[in-house]
């Protein structure tokens, strides 16, 4: 139990890095319109780690094993802001 608590806990953690580095994005200098790829990232950017968040709270939920649903969290959360900042950066 205190195993899977933690596991959240850092999974919170990295959705809170992850959604302040998309803040980054968003107050960068803009010198032309965003394109669409652009758009996307900064929604990826800003909304995607609490989409995964809420998507790996379901998928502990559904399937009862909490610890890997909280390490999938953490990692596709990381994977999902990096995205958007690329995609932010065109």
């Amino acid at each position: 139990m205190l195993t899977a608590v933690l596991a959240w806990l850092a999974a919170l953690a990295v959705c809170v890095a992850a959604a302040l580095l998309g803040q980054s994005v968003r107050t960068a200098p803009r010198r032309r319109r965003r394109g669409p790829a652009a758009r996307l990232g900064l929604f990826l950017s800003l909304s995607g780690p609490w989409l995964v968040l809420l998507a790996a709270l379901g998928w502990g939920a559904a399937t009862r094993a909490w610890v890997p649903a909280a390490a999938g969290c953490a990692v596709a959360a990381t994977a999902v802001a990096v995205t958007g900042l690329v995609l932010a950066r065109r």
